[in-house]
Formats: structure tokens, sequence, C-alpha cells
């Protein structure tokens, strides 16, 4: 059982930089695979990155490429979504999901968070 929490959610300006962090509870933080999804407003969830267990593979969707950044700190059970270079298409609310593949289908973790807000403003 892992139980996930994001946190550093906000408003920004266009250009801004947030970055997101989801602490997850339990053992095995290291055994699974972990996601970034998002949700805009009368949108469906989806995909933003993925880090593999090992960390060594980080997928991003195309979008995102060149201005986000996932990581994770496995003493510290915590994955990090840096956000740069936001703009206003970038607000939604950020999920982090845990589970046994690094992939972008959301039906594929097993673990989620309760979501945080990011709005960023033009």
């Amino acid at each position: 059982q892992v139980q996930l929490e994001e946190s550093g959610g906000g408003s920004v300006q266009a250009g801004g930089s947030l970055r997101l962090a989801c602490v997850a509870s339990g053992r095995m933080f290291s055994s699974y695979a972990m996601g970034w999804f998002r949700q805009a407003p009368g949108k469906e969830r989806e995909f933003v990155g993925t880090i593999s267990r090992s960390g060594k593979v980080i997928t991003y969707e195309d979008s995102v490429k060149g201005r986000f950044t996932i990581s994770r700190d496995i003493a510290k059970k915590t994955l990090y979504l840096q956000m740069d270079n936001l703009k206003s298409e970038d607000t939604a609310v950020y999920y982090c999901a845990a589970g046994e593949f690094d992939t972008a289908l959301a039906d594929e973790y097993r673990y989620w968070g309760q979501g945080t807000q990011v709005t960023v403003s033009s």
C-alpha cells in the first residue's frame, strides 16, 4: 500500500516556474514507477511524464519537453516535477501516481495522490 501526497502548486505568471513534490508513505517506494498527470477543467486527464523504477528512463509528453523535469529522491520517498517557462495551457490539477510500469496510460497506475492546482496567468 502506498499513499501519495502532492504539494507545491500555486499561481504563477506565464514564463514562471514551480516545483511540485509528491511524498510517498509506506515502504517500497523504489519498487514503483512514478508518473505525473494533469487535468484541466472540462478536459480528460492527460499524461505529463513518467520515471522508471530505476530512475534511468524518463519520458515526457511532447508539449512539456524541454520545460518540465522529473526526478525522484529515493531516500526522501519523494517525486518531483520541476516546471519552467510555464504557459497558460499548463493550468490544471496535477496528480502523481505510482504503478508497476512507467507508462503513459493512467489506468496502469495503481496509486494516486489527491492533486495540486497549478494556475498560470498570461
